[in-house]
């Protein structure tokens, strides 16, 4: 790094910090296949940010209003999305703080019970990029080994709270020998993370602020935050990412939380989208893991 650009302006910094920046971590060649598991036309990864309580502790706040609502998160959202999953037989990948995997043991247990994969989620659902190094690393550790000590299985994916990514993340993944991660935008499809230009062995399953239901049904009364699009629009636009990544034979990963879509007046939209994939007839509904492995493994040719 150029001495002295941190307290440069963005526009007077030399090219050579700003390429720096821009290539810590990249997107390497797409890796779609010529056909999914079984031949399949589609693959569908639907997964779940289960943030229960965290999404008030890691402000450091303690009102008993939020921390309800987490609650409610898992005693009322997590069955509701466990009764419709059961009901089409999909495998779904469920992301888990371990704070939340320590105030929920049963829950865990029973994700894992009923087949799907969980994935570490930070340790209380920390902002990465404000930590040092070492703290992310060590919360990074002993988040993985909570969930392997609870639900009974070591995770080999990651999804960082909020999508945070610090210039450590990938690194620290290495180091635990993840196999997937599922933080970041780069693609459509999933691609092997570059580090520094080199192949880091990590796939990305890449996510989409426009395939996560946050966005349009978030709510902070405080902060003047109020969900802004009915639950009609926002399948509308599941709906259409889903039938553009089926014509072109791609990935169509979902991203969804507990807190935001397990309500009686959202969760159809759950279903809607599992029988809309259905109806097509060749489409694999696959954990994250099972996407990363399968991309890794059956791509004949990367484009130059």
């Amino acid at each position: 790094m150029t001495t002295g650009s941190e307290e440069l302006q963005p526009w007077q910094w030399p090219e050579e910090h700003w390429r720096q920046l821009v290539n810590r971590v990249r997107a390497g060649p797409p890796l779609r296949p010529e056909k999914w598991k079984d031949g399949a036309r589609c693959a569908v990864a639907i997964s779940f940010d289960s943030d229960h309580e965290t999404s008030e502790l890691r402000e450091g706040g303690n009102s008993i209003g939020r921390l309800s609502a987490g609650e409610r998160s898992s005693r009322v959202g997590i069955p509701r999305i466990l009764g419709i999953l059961a009901k089409y037989d999909v495998k779904a990948t469920f992301y888990v703080p371990a704070v939340v995997a320590l105030l929920h043991e049963d829950e865990q247990r029973r994700v894992v019970a009923e087949g799907h994969e969980i994935g570490i989620h930070g340790w209380i659902h920390e902002r990465n990029s404000l930590l040092p190094p070492e703290v992310e690393r060590d919360l990074m550790m002993r988040s993985a080994d909570t969930l392997e000590k609870i639900a009974g299985v070591r995770p080999v994916g990651l999804r960082t709270p909020s999508w945070d990514f610090s210039p450590s993340t990938l690194r620290i993944e290495q180091e635990m020998g993840l196999m997937y991660d599922s933080s970041l935008m780069g693609n459509e499809d999933c691609y092997e993370l570059l580090l520094e230009g080199n192949p880091s062995g990590i796939v990305e399953v890449p996510v989409e602020w426009v395939r996560d239901d946050a966005v349009y049904f978030a709510m902070h009364r405080q902060q003047s935050l109020r969900p802004y699009t009915p639950p009609a629009d926002v399948f509308d636009v599941f709906r259409r990412e889903f039938e553009a990544a089926y014509e072109e034979g791609g990935l169509f990963q979902l991203t969804m939380h507990p807190h935001m879509t397990g309500y009686r007046s959202r969760i159809w939209i759950l279903e809607e989208i599992i029988r809309l994939a259905r109806s097509k007839g060749d489409v694999w509904f696959a954990q994250h893991r099972e996407i990363a492995r399968w991309a890794y493994g059956h791509v004949t040719s990367l484009p130059k």
